[in-house]
């Protein structure tokens, strides 16, 4: 069942070309990843599949929905982390869970219930009175995520999640990931670290506002001729 269909996407910005002509589908419960490096277009792409930009032209539905037209059930429908921690550090690690739960419109006796699930889970029970800014990043990190997907969104965009955090804190974080695909959540990714690119069913790589390849990690790395997926970036970088 396809999540996303991209066809023919262009957004410009005067003359400039941000996205050229993308054409893309991402499956159901898919782990996607969408790589690139700076200024190659992936940042502006999101914006527009998260219905907060209008492209120039194409045809895009995300789940299910039209880009142009339902902008408002696609926001309804998917979950959102930032590169930029997301949450609010002067709330308590409950206040946040709560304050998101009401604006994805869950009930109370859902939030009180899903909540108190969320806090075993992630083991946090002891830390639920306690301040966000008070936290480790890799804790933040995972409850940010945690209650991105608080709503069972059908997707759910995660721009750069693991940024700054160690080694072992992002290894736990792609347990998340895996865990809510295997729920049916598609979860459409970026990243800088190119160990994270192996985790992916399939790999897009933006370069120069174009995709300049698409496929599994193994097979791109067949294709390229190369042992790991920082050398097929390094390849397609040059």
């Amino acid at each position: 069942m396809k999540i996303i269909t991209v066809k023919n996407l262009v957004k410009k910005f005067g003359d400039f070309i941000a996205n050229d002509n993308l054409n893309f589908e991402v499956e159901k419960g898919e782990v996607f990843g969408f790589l690139g490096a700076n200024g190659a277009g992936k940042t502006t792409a999101i914006r527009i599949l998260t219905g907060l930009s209008k492209p120039t032209s194409g045809e895009i539905k995300v789940a299910g929905f039209d880009i142009y037209k339902q902008t408002e059930q696609i926001k309804r429908n998917i979950g959102y982390m930032s590169q930029k921690f997301s949450l609010y550090e002067d709330l308590t690690v409950f206040e946040n869970i709560r304050f998101y739960a009401s604006v994805y419109g869950l009930s109370k006796n859902e939030i009180k219930q899903k909540s108190e699930n969320l806090l075993v889970k992630l083991e946090m029970t002891t830390y639920r009175n306690s301040l966000i800014k008070s936290l480790p990043l890799g804790w933040r990190q995972k409850l940010a995520f945690s209650i991105a997907i608080f709503h069972n969104p059908k997707i759910v965009f995660l721009d750069e999640p693991t940024g700054g955090v160690d080694p072992i804190t992002r290894r736990m974080f792609w347990e998340l990931i895996y865990d809510a695909a295997n729920q049916g959540i598609t979860v459409f990714v970026t990243t800088h670290y190119m160990d994270e690119a192996e985790y992916c069913n399939r790999v897009s790589i933006m370069d120069k506002g174009k995709i300049a390849a698409l496929d599994t990690p193994e097979n791109l790395k067949s294709l390229f001729n190369v042992k790991n997926m920082d050398e097929v970036f390094v390849k397609i970088a040059r």
